[in-house]
């Protein structure tokens, strides 16, 4: 192990990318020892993965493809957003994906891997993450708390009166959800409501005896922005009530940083548990045109490390 490489995010490395060209980064550091990453490449064609025994390495660490998209049909179009978990000793990955004869088509895909080690065995489409209405869906992340196994995801709902909503559903398995499935947050706010009504990019941190649930709100562009919601962690998950949606952004655009539209994030820790990082992707400009926004590849992947309040909640900022 390079003890070199083996160093903590400090003020310095908060101002540049980690990856450059990297959206929805998503960080997870497992028993191994490694960090692992993975996020949308530019072209959306592709999942990879990089490993390294640090956040900061992660950006020298080389990608390795471990799944392409279709030719046609499921999963040829738009490969967003994937995740990478270990749940029951084994590797899963959830990912977003559309089809070429339908872009849109935006659906929830799992793969999953038996082998300790995910650089190696076989990757092995598991299928649809079936909710309980078929329409737009996508970021799913998934969580255990008091033992049971948790999915949080974003769908248009049946009204189809948003471009999506935030959702969490019980896990029968990794790749099938306990229905119903709860209703957690809807574009309300004018800041979830900025070019499209949005509510996307659930990520969960456990701390203080709560469970902080961020998310991503209005357009991908320098509008974007992170939300959050909050429950304890010994009440019923799945009671909307229980849970509590700050009535303001927890991350906006920092003009002075040069850091726009900040959002889809993920969550790490430093190697010894002491630091908490929050791991997110945006731009290094304001300009971009919102019609093509998805298909500007500069949004980067940036690390912040967390604060906390008297209360123990999270500050972003």
């Amino acid at each position: 192990m390079d003890s070199m490489n083996i160093t903590d995010i400090t003020e310095q490395d908060e101002k540049h990318p980690l990856i450059e060209q990297r959206a929805d980064p998503y960080v997870y550091y497992h028993t191994d020892g490694y960090y692992y990453f993975t996020a949308s490449s530019p072209e959306y064609d592709r999942i990879e993965l990089r490993r390294a025994w640090s956040v900061k390495a992660l950006a020298d660490a080389q990608p390795l493809t471990i799944w392409r998209k279709h030719a046609e049909g499921p999963m040829s179009w738009h490969i967003w957003a994937p995740e990478l978990h270990y749940i029951h000793g084994k590797w899963f990955i959830y990912f977003a994906a559309g089809q070429s004869e339908d872009p849109w088509y935006i659906r929830t895909w799992i793969l999953e891997n038996d082998s300790p080690d995910p650089f190696c065995g076989e990757w092995k489409e598991k299928g649809m993450l079936i909710a309980e209405w078929d329409s737009f869906m996508l970021d799913a992340t998934v969580f255990e708390n008091d033992g049971k196994w948790y999915a949080v995801w974003a769908q248009k709902s049946k009204e189809r009166t948003e471009n999506s909503s935030l959702y969490i559903a019980e896990m029968i398995t990794p790749y099938t959800l306990k229905l119903p499935q709860t209703l957690l947050s809807r574009p309300e706010y004018d800041w979830e409501c900025r070019g499209f009504k949005v509510n996307e990019g659930p990520s969960v941190l456990k701390r203080n005896g709560k469970i902080f649930l961020t998310y991503s709100a209005s357009a991908t562009d320098a509008t974007y922005c992170m939300g959050m919601l909050v429950a304890d962690a010994k009440s019923n998950l799945l009671d909307a009530s229980c849970w509590k949606k700050e009535a303001t952004p927890v991350l906006t655009t920092d003009e002075n940083a040069g850091i726009y539209g900040p959002g889809h994030n993920s969550f790490t820790t430093s190697r010894d548990g002491s630091q908490d990082y929050l791991v997110y992707h945006a731009r290094p400009y304001a300009e971009v045109d919102l019609a093509f926004a998805l298909y500007d590849p500069n949004r980067h992947a940036w690390v912040k490390r967390i604060r906390y309040d008297d209360r123990g909640y999270p500050l972003f900022k």
